[in-house]
């Protein structure tokens, strides 16, 4: 498996199923070769959005199981008031630890352009990986 493709996956199983890990391992391939930063970078991106996205997707279809009463449980507060605020532009957010999660479950639930919310997590999670990949390849050694 290639540098690129582990990216991709683990940035994609981080934004889905396991917590955390794609910004270490960015971090490490970085360290090991600094010259594919731009490949790791648009990998871990994209791999990372896509995963945001199929819990977009989950909130989309979960729509019918969860109720208004149920979405406004503990679990949701602090996610809901940010959407409450900030509307779709709150999904630039969405690169946050826990709250991200919820984030893009909730912009499913609430029918949020697809398009529109993909591009915004693309670009928040983009400027995640950018800043980690500038602190990783200049940080001294």
């Amino acid at each position: 498996m290639t540098h690129i493709s582990m990216m991709f996956m683990a940035s994609f199983l981080a934004a889905t199923l396991l917590p955390g890990g794609s910004e270490v391992l960015l971090a490490a391939l970085l360290a090991n070769d600094g010259a594919l930063w731009w490949q790791l970078v648009l990998a871990a991106t994209v791999g990372n959005t896509l995963g945001s996205m199929t819990s977009y997707l989950l909130g989309f279809v979960g729509r019918k199981a969860i109720t208004p009463e149920q979405m406004a449980s503990k679990g949701y507060q602090r996610s809901l008031a940010v959407i409450e605020k900030y509307g779709v532009w709150s999904l630039l957010l969405a690169w946050l630890p826990v709250i991200g999660d919820i984030l893009c479950v909730i912009a499913g639930w609430l029918k949020f352009p697809p398009i529109l919310t993909g591009s915004l997590i693309f670009i928040g999670k983009l400027l995640r990986y950018l800043a980690i990949a500038a602190i990783s390849l200049h940080w001294p050694n």
